[in-house]
């Protein structure tokens, strides 16, 4: 143990340069990765509108193409039987490891996910690609992790560059993939992880646009920036967004209760639920299924009756929520944005109808929106932001993002209602227990900055109550660091070096973030 703590705290000295290069090359295996599910899933989409044309030719071919649904729920429930922490987006499970809660095996995790959520998306099922491309970016990391023979502290920092590069590989929008993996995941800023993350990040875009030249997933401009008069209808739609986000996280909540409380329901069956409601409405209303990139095409299009919007948004937020709840190895990120981006389209086609607003200013409303909804759900705000930034590649939208983002997270907050993959990871740890790691004998670093107004802020060490089985071994102030004291007063955006055992770290974890959370 001792050899142990020594060689931690001496690789310790030279990890920002290590993580730099090993972020790389996760970036580019993770990114590799991801790269290959995102055209999968583009051909899964031209296959599936294919074999629907195909099969509406004859009633035989209809019941041949349901006999295939069901082999399809088949294999994607003995695929979540074998793994069950594929089900779902995995960025709670990704949440999980990151606090020591659960611990994926990344072998069974990478296979079972790229196949499970390829066939979800073959089979029209409506569930997003960008929670299981950060999931399997992750797991690239923790396998790189693995096979380099690295300890527990170097894996969770290259789970999270694997988390960046493939959210910034599924949407080519590196900056988001950064945040969202240092907001979301890492819950930490400090100049380590954000170096890594961002050598991870660019690396996989790089790939992405340079070497495969794909592009964003969404493609559209603001034609005019919208007019500070029509600000007070941001701060509406915010409103709006905060209650229809609570509203989106206790439905989802609610369907995944009801899909468990059927205890006669096995996987599989509860997976066929999905499939077969995809193979009706793939003979009725085909646009809906899918993640709904065509949606959003048709919307920004310009064309939809505020009626047919409004019909748009209730099926395609019913059918998401039957999918997930399920248990389906698919995500809510894609799907989320493309609701927010209906309530957008629904709330400027009202203003148009009955207030006057100009139509060009529609498309305005639904990248709005789309940001709004993202942060009263998930409760990441600069993600939201800068997401819908990359997109648009205009800085002057702004102001605007960061008003309804605003509005829509403390409504959000006032609502008492938790981050979904918050709730998520609550209930997936209900369900299963906590299991800690099996090898309690590694040590864990971790990073913690010490926020304005929270309990450590301006005290003495010695006055701090600190986690027990926890070692505080260094404060990093302005680019120094020194070891602690006592005597040693700290300061807001101080960073804490703690060193604990991986057996503790989910309890120390908990205990550090409420000592170095702002307090109010």
């Amino acid at each position: 143990m001792k050899n142990n703590t020594e060689n931690t705290l001496k690789r310790v000295e030279k990890l920002k340069i290590i993580l730099i290069g090993e972020g790389i090359l996760v970036g580019a295996v993770g990114g590799l990765i991801v790269l290959l599910y995102r055209i999968l899933l583009e051909y899964a989409g031209v296959w599936l509108h294919a074999a629907l044309d195909y099969a509406k030719e004859s009633p035989l071919r209809i019941a041949g193409w349901f006999a295939v649904l069901m082999i399809l729920a088949v294999i994607v429930g003995k695929l979540v039987a074998w793994e069950p922490l594929i089900s779902g987006s995995g960025i709670p499970q990704l949440e999980g490891e990151m606090t020591g809660q659960l611990n994926q095996i990344w072998w069974k995790v990478l296979p079972s996910k790229f196949i499970g959520g390829f066939l979800c998306l073959l089979g029209g099922m409506s569930l997003g690609r960008e929670g299981p491309s950060i999931q399997l970016g992750a797991m690239a990391g923790k396998g790189i992790s693995t096979l380099l023979n690295r300890g527990k502290t170097e894996e969770k920092f290259l789970l999270t560059c694997g988390a960046s590069a493939g959210l910034s590989a599924a949407f080519h929008a590196p900056l988001a993939g950064v945040m969202f993996s240092l907001e979301e995941v890492h819950k930490n800023f400090s100049v380590t992880v954000l170096l890594s993350v961002m050598a991870s990040s660019l690396t996989a875009d790089y790939l992405s646009s340079t070497v495969f030249g794909m592009k964003s997933v969404f493609q559209f401009h603001i034609i005019q920036n919208l007019p500070q008069n029509y600000y007070w209808m941001i701060l509406v739609l915010g409103i709006i967004l905060g209650l229809l986000g609570s509203f989106y996280n206790w439905f989802t909540l609610k369907v995944q209760s009801l899909y468990n409380q059927a205890a006669h329901l096995n996987t599989t069956a509860k997976v066929m639920i999905p499939f077969l409601l995809a193979g009706v409405l793939g003979f009725i209303m085909p646009d809906y299924l899918g993640s709904g990139h065509n949606l959003i095409e048709q919307l920004t299009g310009g064309g939809l009756l505020l009626h047919m919007i409004l019909i748009t948004l209730a099926c395609k937020f019913v059918f998401s929520a039957v999918c997930f709840g399920s248990g389906a190895p698919g995500g809510i990120f894609f799907p989320l944005l493309v609701l927010g981006a209906f309530i957008g389209g629904a709330f400027a086609t009202f203003g148009v109808d009955y207030f006057g607003l100009d139509a060009v200013y529609v498309n305005n409303f639904v990248l709005l929106a789309m940001a709004g909804y993202f942060t009263a759900i998930v409760r990441a705000p600069l993600t939201g932001i800068i997401l819908i930034f990359e997109m648009t590649g205009s800085v002057q939208q702004l102001l605007s993002l960061s008003v309804v983002s605003i509005a829509a997270y403390i409504v959000a907050t006032l609502l008492r209602s938790k981050p979904i993959y918050e709730s998520l990871l609550e209930r997936l740890l209900e369900k299963r227990g906590i299991e800690l790691p099996k090898n309690l004998g590694k040590k864990v670093i971790k990073e913690f900055v010490v926020a304005h107004g929270s309990d450590a802020d301006g005290r003495l060490i010695s006055e701090v109550n600190w986690p027990g089985h926890c070692l505080l071994v260094a404060v990093q102030r302005g680019g120094e660091e020194f070891i602690p004291k006592g005597k040693t007063k700290l300061l807001a955006s101080d960073l804490l070096v703690t060193l604990t055992d991986e057996r503790d770290c989910a309890a120390v974890y908990k205990e550090m973030e409420d000592i170095c959370k702002f307090k109010g």
